[in-house]
């Protein structure tokens, strides 16, 4: 199976276990090939990345945007009509691994290609949605950004049905599990600094 089978099969199973890809052995990209990068000089490639040979023009795809960071194509096997994907120019294997300034150039860009998005396809909605790590059904080990168009009852998420369990904040679990969290957030040479010694050690 190839890799963009294999990415909208693990797509669709998260989205909805009941709607499967009819042939998930054919995959197609689009006809129209990206242009060559303008400007290569500053990006890391891999050649084993569907990605990285998109960006340099070396596979096909539908280019909606691009600059000096990042670019925006469609997806080419789309959960609805108009899902498309902003990747970064250069290589980075997941949304942890890649630069704040990079993931703050792809966001920056989302209001922008949304708007568009869904003026293009009569939505008026869109889930904004990351996969990082194979559990979470990343396939595709280039960091990239679904917008995924959206209209009322198109019954997308198999999860939108499923009633929500409230979080009992009184729970000692419940704050034993932020105060882990707030703890990783905490740089360990906060707690060397000495301007930052009462917060740390509110924190431990």
């Amino acid at each position: 199976m190839s890799v963009e089978a294999r990415r909208l099969a693990v797509l669709c199973a998260h989205l909805d276990p009941t709607r499967l890809p009819s042939d998930p052995r054919s995959p197609r990209l689009s006809g129209s090939v990206c242009a060559s990068a303008s400007d290569t000089g500053n990006h890391d490639f891999r050649e084993d990345c569907v990605f990285c040979k998109i960006v340099l023009g070396q596979s096909p795809a539908l280019k909606l945007y691009e600059d000096d960071m990042c670019l925006c194509i469609l997806d080419s096997s789309p959960l609805s009509h108009g899902h498309s994907l902003i990747i970064p120019k250069s290589h980075f294997p997941s949304l942890d691994a890649t630069p704040p300034s990079v993931v703050a150039a792809m966001c920056s860009k989302v209001p922008f290609i949304s708007n568009a998005i869904m003026k293009a396809t009569g939505c008026n909605s869109f889930n904004l949605l990351v996969n990082n790590g194979a559990a979470a059904g990343q396939v595709i080990y280039h960091t990239h950004i679904h917008i995924i168009p959206r209209k009322a009852y198109d019954c997308l998420w198999a999860s939108e049905s499923l009633r929500r369990r409230p979080l009992n904040l009184d729970d000692e679990k419940v704050s034993q599990l932020a105060a882990r969290i707030q703890k990783q957030l905490l740089p360990s040479d906060i707690c060397q600094d000495s301007k930052n010694e009462n917060f740390c050690s509110s924190k431990s």
